[in-house]
């Protein structure tokens, strides 16, 4: 589609996305985001519907919490791979799983009490068609109902980079080092462009569009929402070495998310926490 790294879509018709939230980062993502939703969502059987929401992790959780989930994905692979998410949630089933692009979803007006958009963000390259995904958004919402929008910061990339950094070692820990890398980063840093068709200068993301705090919340007014609260999920905690081990452990996730909650919500430091979650109310 217009304005989307062919790379990124091919990403993920590979099947890249299968596990993300399972491993390293992506827990404290999953959780955070979690907890964030539980606080905000009406109670069930509300309607929500699951844009950019690739296989379906939150859809089938929230499924199984008793909401009326509508899965839709650009990736015709992550609707298919939903499937095998069937056996860990025995009695729950999806409303409906569908491939579609978020910037026109088959739904009719106001009949969503919430929506996530917590992929299409930062894969939409042109500021235009963002703003046309967010109007969608909220044309689907009922009066009152929820957007929870997911955003990349700028800051993501170099910071990943410099945790991983080892000068001595060949391949991608020694990025600090390429100039193409750095060329990128600066880009990123200046107008949140990443600009990486094909994985040339990293072999992270393809090409996307990186928001600060601000621009999220700008982006969000400009598509309707006329006060938007953003979270930090991450917080620093990611920051913090043997990251599964320390998951594994109850009481050591469990002072890992505190450190995300005392972070939350301090503006100067959002950026630290790589993904940012928008919070709208139509």
């Amino acid at each position: 589609m217009r304005s989307i790294d062919k790379t990124v879509l091919a990403d993920y018709d590979a099947g890249i996305e299968f596990g993300r939230l399972r491993s390293g980062v992506g827990r404290i993502e999953f959780d955070y985001t979690k907890e964030l939703l539980l606080k905000n969502l009406p109670k069930p059987p509300a309607v929500i519907y699951d844009i950019g929401g690739a296989y379906g992790e939150y859809s089938w959780w929230l499924a199984s919490l008793g909401y009326e989930v509508h899965l839709f994905d650009l990736s015709e692979k992550n609707i298919m791979m939903s499937e095998m998410l069937r056996d860990e949630y025995p009695g729950t089933e999806l409303a409906s799983r569908e491939v579609c692009d978020a910037r026109s979803v088959p739904r009719k007006d106001a009949t969503a009490d919430a929506v996530l958009l917590m992929g299409p963000l930062y894969h939409i390259l042109d500021r235009e068609d963002r703003l046309t995904a967010i109007r969608e958004s909220r044309r689907l919402l009922k009066p009152e109902g929820l957007l929870f929008a997911g955003a990349l910061t700028p800051f993501s990339v170099l910071l990943h980079n410099i945790t991983v950094y080892e000068p001595n070692v060949e391949g991608g820990k020694r990025r600090l080092e390429d100039p193409i890398f750095l060329n990128m980063v600066k880009r990123e840093l200046t107008d949140g462009h990443h600009d990486n068709p094909g994985h040339i200068a990293y072999a992270g993301i393809g090409s996307s569009h990186l928001h600060t705090a601000k621009e999220l919340r700008e982006e969000l007014k400009l598509g309707g929402f006329e006060e938007t609260e953003v979270h930090g999920v991450m917080g620093g905690a990611w920051l913090a070495k043997d990251l599964d081990s320390l998951w594994e452990n109850e009481s050591s996730r469990e002072a890992l998310m505190n450190t995300i909650r005392l972070l939350d919500g301090h503006e100067e430091i959002l950026g630290l926490s790589g993904h940012l979650l928008g919070i709208s109310v139509k």
